[in-house]
């Protein structure tokens, strides 16, 4: 069920037509990361009112590959020096990791805030650092777990200087930002890989090659309300990842989008629905919200050759193959004989639809995307996860987002239009 891997020149592409943008709020705290600056207005592309952003593939050429690692005077690969930029919830899971990953040097843990970057150096037992520019003369690859807003201006920095990166997701806060990484990232031959961690959960990668072509794809992701990723609509949050995973399986263009959300803490959306259509008839329905009860991660998956269920959070995928009697010509299970239908009941489940749960190596899956992030500059592949691909989820979720947007405003005209200040009174007395 996973992606067929492919050369990067092969991988698809998928852009979509810019709509006006959503801003962060102007009183989010950025704790002292840099805010983007005003775009060259050269590089904004034209909109038309009422257009629908619809996912198009498009071959992506393939970018140099990335530089490999200097080796030392007896012929030894030197350590991969790594920073950790952003000391939040995330920056230090990833510096606690990094500094017990084999064939790497954890440099520094970057971040403005005072206490968070001393607390994340400390559980990381690196130094910590006020400004991530800092390091630029004393790195070779950074991993970018700062705010979304920040991500085009931190990691742009990084490139620019020849440091390969791994942003958390989203990519950026816009496609524009997300072209403008990719661009950069080929230009200057380092490695882009985007933080879409599901890709490497144990759950997910027994599954390449075992499921046919998906027809109806179906996903939850929810959990409680947790005060982080809060500058974000829970699309940009949650969904996001959803969203990638689905772009993994169907080799084919997103045709329409629909979508429903609701904020409820905030000023962005804290629960949404999202039902993509895809140019081959498949239909995937996406559902996320966090502020619900419990957390759940699960997504199943019909496809032409059976049914797959996978619990992320469990870490346990099923699979159900469907037999190929059923494919045969005539065969017709309403016109069996009396005793041949009840045999094909009781071994329906057996022999018809067999499940069966697939092995998984337990493992942990930020720990695998880092040792992936790592072997991609030493062996000039691409990542698993490419900048391309994070841009392709990026550009899906900013349509969804916008067609939130839309219903909401859709809604509150209805609502305007339906109060009593505003009905003529003649129409008024005619519904009274």
């Amino acid at each position: 069920m996973h992606q067929h891997r492919r050369s990067q020149a092969e991988q698809p592409h998928r852009r979509v037509d810019p709509l006006p943008q959503r801003g962060v709020s102007s009183d989010l705290p950025q704790q002292g990361w840099p805010r983007p600056g005003p775009r060259n207005a050269s590089r904004q592309r034209p909109t038309r009112a009422g257009r629908e952003r619809i996912a198009e593939l498009h071959p992506v050429p393939a970018g140099r590959p990335a530089r490999t690692r200097p080796r030392t005077e007896a012929g030894r690969v030197k350590p991969l020096r790594i920073a950790v930029i952003g000391g939040g919830h995330l920056g230090r899971i990833h510096a606690r990791l990094l500094a017990d990953t084999p064939g790497v040097q954890l440099v520094a843990v970057a971040d403005p805030v005072l206490r968070s970057r001393e607390e994340a150096a400390a559980a990381a037992r690196t130094e910590p650092v006020a400004d991530y520019r800092e390091l630029f003369d004393r790195i070779d690859a950074a991993v970018i777990a700062t705010p979304t807003a920040t991500h085009r201006d931190v990691a742009l920095d990084c490139i620019e200087r020849g440091i390969h990166v791994l942003v958390e997701k989203p990519i950026a806060s816009t496609t524009l930002e997300g072209e403008e990484l990719v661009a950069t990232a080929r230009r200057r031959g380092v490695v882009l890989q985007v933080g879409h961690v599901e890709r490497f959960n144990p759950a997910w990668k027994p599954l390449a090659g075992e499921i046919g072509r998906p027809r109806f794809i179906e996903s939850l992701r929810c959990g409680p309300y947790t005060f982080r990723s809060t500058d974000v609509s829970v699309v940009l949050d949650l969904m996001v990842h959803d969203v990638d995973l689905v772009l993994s399986l169907v080799s084919s263009p997103v045709e329409r989008i629909d979508a429903i959300g609701h904020a409820v803490i905030g000023p962005h959306e804290d629960l949404a629905n999202a039902r993509l259509q895809f140019a081959d008839g498949t239909v995937a329905n996406l559902s996320a919200s966090r502020v619900s009860y419990e957390a759940e991660r699960w997504m199943r998956v019909f496809s032409t050759a059976g049914f797959a269920s996978i619990d992320f959070n469990k870490r346990t995928s099923t699979l159900v193959n469907v037999s190929p009697r059923l494919s045969e010509p005539g065969f017709d299970a309403a016109a069996l004989p009396p005793e041949a239908k009840n045999l094909f009941k009781e071994r329906l489940f057996a022999d018809v639809l067999p499940m069966r749960r697939l092995p998984t190596v337990d493992g942990n899956a930020i720990a695998e995307e880092l040792l992936d992030f790592a072997a991609s500059i030493r062996e000039g592949r691409d990542p698993r996860v490419t900048g391309e691909q994070g841009l392709a989820a990026l550009a899906v979720c900013e349509t969804i987002n916008d067609q939130i947007a839309r219903q909401n405003a859709r809604e509150a005209a209805v609502r305007t239009l339906a109060h009593p200040a505003i009905i003529p009174p003649a129409e008024r007395r005619a519904a009274g």
